[in-house]
């Protein structure tokens, strides 16, 4: 066991391994390196070693091929089940079927697919819902008006997909989105796609960010630009995305919390394995619109 624990993951997108005497062996293989990821990756290995579970780890860096490779590298190891936070959705009907032909299961964090009958189970965040809730901020404080909206999105595929997708469905028929740019979870890139943004809509009322790093890019990009009024939603509530909107330079963001979405899927990883019939196969995790009147029930983001 020590001479497997010491090996290398072979797939280049190797970060991170750890591991114990635990009878369950899961590989996580986690979708890139945002505030979010490695919160949801501190999560994962905190509840595995409180499980006594074994866990080996690896990040696919926003790129299909590289999960392939982490899966398949997983696989080599003869894990009892696989967590994943994909890349792209479409990208896990390959991964799927490459683990379920060598007998494991995987359990998904954040999104499902349509088809839930070949996966374990997932800690499923209703990401078309969290961008619904921003627009329904959006709505209201918008009060009938006319408005001009800008999008900065995420990576194209999985959650940035339906985030903008539950968002722009979402807003009144008064709100007109007027950009949609992919910021690609990067906030050097979104400090850019906003600084283009608001020279191109100097009127622009609202934006909506696809996460709160990017979202604080996009903050200094208006301010710098005078463009201080322009109201930004966003989403994750993080200790730095609540405290931002307790200071008023995010307007709103809606919490969903990545130690919830580790500790749910590791433990209902676990309990489906050993057939709990108590561990539902779909889990939702729940979210909180945070807003200056309710920073307080803004729940945990990250382990300590």
């Amino acid at each position: 066991m020590v001479g497997v624990a010491a090996l290398v993951l072979a797939g280049c997108g190797a970060e991170d391994e750890a591991g114990s005497s635990g009878s369950v062996s899961l590989g996580f293989v986690n979708g890139s390196n945002t505030h979010f990821h490695t919160c949801l990756l501190k999560a994962v290995e905190r509840t595995a070693e409180a499980e006594g579970a074994e866990i080996y780890s690896a990040n696919s860096k926003q790129d299909a091929g590289t999960e392939l490779s982490n899966i398949e590298d997983m696989i080599s190891r003869n894990v009892d089940a696989l967590i994943v936070q994909t890349v792209n959705v479409d990208a896990l009907e390959g991964d799927i079927a490459k683990a379920e032909r060598a007998g494991i299961p995987i359990y998904l964090t954040s999104v499902a697919t349509s088809d839930m009958s070949d996966v374990l189970g997932v800690a499923k965040v209703d990401l078309k819902k969290v961008g619904s809730l921003d627009a329904g901020w959006i709505e209201k404080d918008a009060a009938g008006k006319d408005v001009q909206v800008g999008i900065v999105a995420g990576a194209p595929g999985a959650a940035s997909d339906l985030l903008v997708g539950g968002f722009k469905s979402g807003l009144p028929a008064t709100a007109k989105v007027v950009a949609d740019q992919p910021g690609m979870f990067n906030p050097a890139k979104a400090q850019e796609v906003a600084e283009n943004m608001i020279q191109a809509h100097p009127d622009l009322d609202y934006a909506f960010v696809a996460n709160e790093e990017m979202a604080f890019s996009v903050r200094k990009a208006f301010d710098a630009a005078g463009a201080e009024n322009v109201k930004i939603v966003s989403v994750n509530g993080t200790e730095d995305g609540v405290a931002a909107v307790k200071s008023g330079q995010l307007s709103a963001t809606v919490a969903n919390s990545a130690m919830v979405i580790g500790r749910t899927a590791v433990k209902n990883t676990i309990g489906l394995l050993d057939k709990d019939k108590t561990v539902d196969k779909i889990a939702n995790i729940p979210l909180v619109l945070v807003t200056k009147e309710n920073v307080s029930e803004a729940p945990q983001y990250c382990p300590e």
